[in-house]
């Protein structure tokens, strides 16, 4: 389902024509199989840092990508680097999710509709 988009943003220097709201690539690696996984995310910024939110659609769950962070590799535009992930912690991450909610209303949804977790908002830093 991914690999459409992976291969427009790869071929379009990081734009999505398909999608309404700006997106990266977050790369992890499988704690089990030691593969890269790339996974195409909405996000927002705050300042220099990259914000994401581990939503999983909205899902009971927490997303595959958020369970192999901190280590990851991001796409942005036309530039890959290396990135430490961080889960947000209050009063931060209900600041950081509020404002990609209001961007992106479709996670507000999600917000309301999962009950049995907190979802994890993740903030992206350049590594070095």
């Amino acid at each position: 389902m991914n690999e459409p988009v992976i291969r427009e943003f790869r071929a379009n220097s990081g734009v999505v024509r398909s999608y309404r709201w700006p997106v990266i690539l977050l790369t992890t690696t499988g704690a089990k199989s030691g593969r890269a996984h790339p996974t195409p995310l909405n996000y927002s910024q705050d300042g220099e840092k990259l914000v994401v939110i581990a939503s999983k659609g909205g899902s009971a769950g927490h997303p595959d990508w958020y369970l192999n962070i901190p280590h990851v590799t991001v796409e942005h535009g036309g530039e890959t680097f290396s990135a430490i992930a961080r889960v947000a912690k209050e009063p931060e991450r209900t600041r950081l999710y509020d404002r990609q909610a209001a961007q992106m209303a479709f996670f507000d949804g999600y917000r309301r509709r999962v009950k049995a977790r907190q979802i994890p908002v993740v903030v992206l830093e350049r590594d070095g």
